[in-house]
Formats: C-alpha cells, sequence, structure tokens
C-alpha cells in the first residue's frame, strides 16, 4: 500500500496545484547575494518533498538561476525545489563552499513548512561543482552536523557528472594546466582526500542511497561515477549509475525534466524508489 501511494503521488498531474516561486532568500547574515536561495513550490498542499539543487561552475562561476526545466518538472510532481547560491573560490576555499551549502540545506529544512514543504524528506542533487558538493555533503557528516542535522533526512543523493569525487584519482590523470588548477582550488594532498566524497563512505553513517547520473562516453565523469558507486555498493549503501547516451556535460543537466529524457525517467524512478522504502 505504502508503494502504490508513492506511485501514485509521484504520477498525478500538477500536485499541489500551480508553481510559485521566491526568490534571492538569504540564508545567512550579513545578507550577500552568493549566500542566497530560490524556492519553487506548490500552491497547494503540505508535506511535499523536497529536492535542493546546486549549481555547477567550477567553485568560481554559476549561479541558482541556472535550473532549466527542473523546478517545473519537480513542482509538476508534487515536490519543493531550492536552487542555493555559495560563495566562490577563490574568495573561500571548497570546504567553506560546503558549509554554506550545509548552512543552506538547514535554512531550507527550518522554513520547509512555509512552502509546503516536509523537513524530514530531502533530496540533495547537483550538477558538476554542485554534484561535488552534493556528493560530499551525503558522505561527511561533519558539515551538516555542524548545522544540527543529520543525514535521517536526506532521502537520497543524485550528483550529475563531476569529476571530483576521488581529487587525488583525477589529479594523477589528467595534464599539468588541469593538475595545478585543482591544486589551486583543492590545497594539498590532505585537503584534496578531505574533500573527496569516496573518503568518507563507510558503513553504518546512515549514508542515503545515491544515483550517479554521467556522461555516457566522458572517460573522466564515467571513471569518478564508478569510484563513488564501487565504494558505496562495498559499504552497503543502496547505489547506481546511469550513463546519459548521447548527451554532453551541460545537455545532460540542462535536459533533466524534459518528456521522454532517459535520465529524467531514470532519475525519477530513483525518488520514487526512495520514498516508497523506509530508510534504515
Amino acid at each position: 500500500m505504502r508503494i502504490l501511494a508513492s506511485l501514485l503521488f509521484l504520477a498525478a498531474p500538477a500536485l499541489g496545484g500551480e508553481l510559485k516561486v521566491r526568490r534571492d532568500i538569504p540564508y545567512a547574515e550579513p545578507k550577500n547575494e552568493r549566500q542566497s536561495l530560490d524556492v519553487y513550490y506548490p500552491s497547494e498542499g503540505q508535506k511535499h518533498p523536497i529536492v535542493f539543487w546546486i549549481h555547477g561552475g567550477g567553485w568560481q562561476v554559476g549561479n541558482k538561476t541556472e535550473v532549466a526545466e527542473k523546478p517545473g518538472a519537480f513542482v509538476e510532481k508534487g515536490f519543493v525545489f531550492a536552487s542555493t547560491n555559495y560563495r566562490f573560490v577563490p574568495h573561500v576555499t571548497v570546504k567553506e563552499i560546503a558549509q554554506d551549502v550545509a548552512r543552506s540545506i538547514r535554512w531550507m529544512h527550518d522554513h520547509a513548512a512555509e512552502f509546503g514543504g516536509d523537513p524530514d524528506r530531502f533530496f540533495i542533487m547537483g550538477h558538476s561543482a554542485g554534484a561535488q558538493l552534493a556528493a560530499i555533503v551525503c558522505t561527511d557528516d561533519s558539515y551538516l552536523k555542524a548545522e544540527g542535522l543529520s543525514f535521517a533526512m536526506i532521502k537520497g543523493c543524485v550528483p550529475v557528472d563531476g569529476d571530483t569525487y576521488d581529487l587525488p584519482m583525477q589529479i594523477a590523470t589528467v595534464e599539468q594546466r588541469r593538475k595545478d588548477a585543482y591544486r589551486r582550488k583543492f590545497g594539498d594532498e590532505a585537503s584534496q582526500k578531505e574533500l573527496s566524497a569516496v573518503r568518507h563512505v563507510a558503513r553504518g553513517k546512515g549514508i542515503p542511497p545515491f544515483l550517479l547520473l554521467h556522461v555516457a562516453d566522458h572517460p573522466e565523469t564515467t571513471a569518478q561515477a564508478h569510484a563513488l558507486l564501487d565504494s558505496l555498493q562495498k559499504a552497503g549503501v543502496k547505489a547506481s549509475a546511469f550513463p546519459g547516451h548521447g548527451k554532453n556535460h551541460n545537455s545532460l543537466n540542462d535536459d533533466l525534466g524534459k518528456p521522454g529524457d532517459e535520465p529524467t525517467k531514470a532519475l525519477f524512478g530513483f525518488v520514487e524508489t526512495c520514498l516508497a522504502e523506509p530508510r534504515r
């Protein structure tokens, strides 16, 4: 019965009515455009699951408005959709960026009811740099713990075409110019390991289920996805990877939410399963 109810919930059109949006909500003081979020939400209903989106841009550019079809697609299926900004390198470190993300999640958790959202049913998702941030926040529990939260509220994590789940592995395989760029952003080897999701995967931590979306013919993001997939599965975490055929780094992200898009079907199948199955 629980599974049937969840599937009906996700399949019904325009659940909760029309899409509404509140923009540029500060999640930290003093107010800073880089520490703000937008929330898209149904006009009706309560206890909607929440998708929390983290944009890409190499940890140095990008904006929360770059969400393409995703808000409409998720709200139509009865979700609240939040998209966050964060500060950039070199003004802050990547660790401080992850702390921004956790602080933004905390704000959304505390204010979920204002948008008809359920503070105990979050999906953390992100593209490119946002994929690394989603993965680290969902494997290294220190970020959420610092905000008084835990993995228990996260129903699932969906990193999209990230290449930095294992930073030492990535740096070892790229040309010198890119090695230098990664080292400028992520610091020495100890810092690189600390910011690599694979280094935080362990059995019994309560890590949420993962769906790793990646471009099918991109060797780096494919290798990184499977490195994280392997570590998750060995630790007993439910995890799968889905290759986006005929996609590139941008189209995989931009097409999410479009009717007939295969990665979108995999994404909604994943969230359906996560909502239907109780977390252990």
